[in-house]
């Protein structure tokens, strides 16, 4: 058996075994390998003493609580009869799937931001590879959410789509189906093609199952065009647990997370809390104070966690690395109608306003309006006459409409 063969059978037993971020599993598996981990799990091979320090120093517990790694032995030891990393493999392969690892090329090392919580594995439905986290926007939200909401989600994710980006949500209902339909009604190529994915869900139980019931056509077409992610093997249950755990999956794999709507408890909270701890930039949604399913977006922006963001420029901006937006800021603020005021200091501005634009006036006239000496009136006038705001005749000074 070749050793990367070893090691996938191993992780893939392993993500079975572990409950995602199962935090003395993973210290385990990042101390001692996935193969060995698993042994260890399995009671083949016999942790030392050194191995209890190494695990209480990485979860920075004290040395004296040695139990630690007893505790977990206990807690996986029920699923241990259960393992058939083999048979799991199989069935993904029947699946059309993949298991892709950390050892492999197709890894995405944005999640190894996730440190100590990273996922041992990613098991994977569709044509597509992962794509870089620079091209990938997340975009999150209430099940519940209004007309508002669904209607903003259309507009930012067929705009960020257009721009390249992939859609990350987490397949529910609500703003998460919104940004995949939308996703995948911009990206018409086929993935099979060997375009990047038009979107990807992250699910929270085995990409076998088609949760929740209500998306099924929708998440067979995300099968189809993009990417089905989980970090739980085939056969898996959604649970809460599993809920909260992978959103830091979407926060990490991408360059940005938006809240569209959210409610005051909201999970997708949870999803932009995860981002803002990697370093990663967070927009949330502005709406009606009135709105119980804004109360999330609001609190975000009132703590300072997520920048205000309205649509898909905003969030092409946001992201950073690509940078390059054409539709962003700088350029709407150069194509807004320039204003006569426009670059103009305070002295120009209270000149410009003392000027008439029907009659006739002279500098001293023009000083007692503004409030500003000869010197100063003289000077301003020249600057104003340049930029084209003021005309000057025999008669005297007046003000020029661009």
């Amino acid at each position: 058996m070749s050793s990367l063969l070893e090691t996938t059978l191993a992780r893939a037993a392993l993500s079975r075994l572990f409950e995602p971020s199962d935090a003395v599993g993973l210290a385990l598996v990042s101390i001692a390998g996935p193969v060995d981990a698993l042994r260890i799990a399995r009671r083949d091979i016999a942790a030392g003493r050194d191995m209890t320090l190494q695990l209480c120093s990485a979860l920075d517990v004290e040395p004296a609580r040695s139990n630690l790694l007893t505790d977990g032995l206990d807690r996986w030891s029920p699923r241990l009869r259960d393992l058939a990393p083999a048979r799991d493999l199989a069935t993904l392969e029947r699946l059309g799937g993949r298991l892709v690892v950390p050892e492999s090329t197709e890894w995405p090392h944005s999640l190894d931001d996730l440190q100590g919580s990273a996922p041992l594995c990613l098991w994977v439905r569709g044509h597509s590879r992962i794509p870089e986290s620079s091209c990938i926007a997340a975009l999150v939200g209430s099940r519940d959410s209004t007309n508002y909401g669904a209607s903003v989600t259309a507009d930012m994710a067929s705009g960020l789509s257009s721009r390249g980006y992939t859609i990350v949500s987490g397949g529910a209902y609500g703003i998460d189906a919104q940004a995949h339909r939308a996703a995948l009604a911009v990206v018409g190529v086929d993935s099979e093609a060997g375009g990047p994915p038009a979107t990807i869900a992250v699910l929270a139980c085995g990409v076998d199952r088609y949760y929740p019931a209500g998306n099924e056509d929708l998440l067979r077409t995300i099968m189809q065009r993009g990417l089905l992610i989980s970090e739980v093997p085939p056969g898996s249950s959604p649970t809460r647990w599993r809920f909260l755990q992978r959103n830091r999956i979407i926060a990490a794999l991408s360059a940005v997370t938006v809240v569209i709507e959210a409610r005051w408890r909201s999970g997708a909270l949870n999803t932009a809390h995860h981002a803002a701890g990697l370093g990663r930039p967070v927009g949330a949604v502005p709406g009606s104070v009135h709105s119980a399913n804004s109360a999330g977006c609001h609190r975000l922006l009132r703590d300072g966690t997520a920048v205000c963001t309205t649509d898909a420029a905003d969030v092409a901006e946001l992201a950073g690395p690509l940078g390059t937006d054409p539709f962003g800021d700088r350029v709407r603020e150069e194509s807004a109608p320039r204003k006569d005021h426009d670059g103009l200091t305070i002295p120009d501005l209270l000149l410009l306003d003392a000027l008439p634009v029907r009659a006739w006036t002279t500098v001293d006239k023009l000083a007692q309006v503004a409030g500003l000496s000869a010197k100063e009136v003289i000077s301003g006038l020249t600057r104003l006459e340049i930029e084209g705001l003021a005309r000057k005749t025999s008669e005297g000074w007046r003000r020029e409409k661009k």
